[in-house]
């Protein structure tokens, strides 16, 4: 029997994609919140780059269904003392 090989995801939008996947397999709920600011940040940096460009539009509905998966990311994090 082979050994079975693991899939990488594909990464089709790398100007942030690596940060979002970052924040959504960080174990850590210590180092969450960073990840998840730093995914945030990407996405924004992107948006600002997408905002003179009419086109892009799956990217842009990938986007709207990231940033809402980090919201819930974040809501789930104890709150901080």
């Amino acid at each position: 029997m082979a050994p079975q090989q693991r899939q990488v995801p594909e990464i089709l939008y790398p100007h942030w994609q690596h940060e979002y996947e970052a924040a959504l397999i960080e174990p850590n709920s210590e180092i969450l919140q960073e990840r998840i600011e730093d995914a945030e940040a990407a996405i924004q940096r992107r948006l600002q780059q997408l905002s003179q460009d009419s086109n892009h539009h799956t990217e842009r509905q990938v986007i709207n269904d990231a940033l809402t998966s980090l919201r819930q990311l974040r809501n789930s994090l104890p709150p901080r003392i």
